[in-house]
């Protein structure tokens, strides 16, 4: 993963294996615009569509670094906000995967993120419910005495290598999920989870342990 962060370059060569053409444009999209140029990619990396960043706002230099042999399908959104920032380690797929990241998030290699798929670093409002209130009235685009929105907690998400996440599972702000455990689809996940287990429900817990891989 440091690997990836520290020596990743913006793949324009087209000699490389790439469905990204050097104009950073997909093959073949039905998206006009190119990927954007704070985003880094690696070897064989895999974009069914530039759509998936469309929601990215990050001003980061380095917003989303994906390492060789990524895979990304039509449904995984980025959504950056101007702080954010996202890894992402080889040969990991990402198929549906709704990314939230307002502080920063850290997906492993050899990872299988499933449909509808949210991963978040944050709540995106405030618990407070008069502070909400006021949320609710600086997110009113057509408000005109719009208030700036109060402060809102993040705490990055960690998911370790050879973890595999199942359909419309929900990764909360602040966990760390362990190498090679698996996320049962439908799981809502609000507190850490070890290596080399299975969790499931709402909220997440152990039903069955791994065997450690060699």
């Amino acid at each position: 993963m440091r690997r990836v962060l520290q020596l990743r370059r913006p793949l324009c060569n087209p000699h490389i294996m790439s469905n990204v053409n050097s104009d950073r444009r997909v093959q073949d999209d039905w998206w006009q615009h190119p990927i954007p140029p704070n985003v880094f990619w690696g070897e064989g990396f895999y974009a069914e569509t530039a759509q998936i960043f469309r929601f990215m706002r990050s001003k980061k230099e380095r917003a989303v670094v994906l390492g060789d042999h990524v895979s990304c399908y039509a449904g995984v959104s980025f959504s950056l906000g101007p702080e954010g920032s996202c890894s992402v380690g080889d040969f990991t797929l990402l198929n549906g995967a709704l990314i939230m990241a307002d502080s920063r998030i850290e997906i492993g290699s050899h990872c299988l993120i499933s449909w509808n798929v949210g991963i978040a670093d944050s709540d995106f409002h405030p618990t407070d419910a008069a502070q909400r209130r006021i949320d609710t009235q600086a997110l009113a685009p057509f408000f005109k005495d719009r208030p700036p929105r109060p402060s809102i907690a993040t705490a990055p998400v960690c998911i370790k290598d050879n973890v595999w996440i199942g359909m419309n599972a929900v990764i909360l702000k602040g966990v760390t999920i362990g190498e090679n455990s698996i996320v049962a689809a439908g799981a809502v996940v609000s507190k850490s989870v070890p290596a080399n287990v299975v969790v499931a429900g709402n909220p997440a817990v152990i039903v069955k342990e791994l065997r450690p891989s060699n």
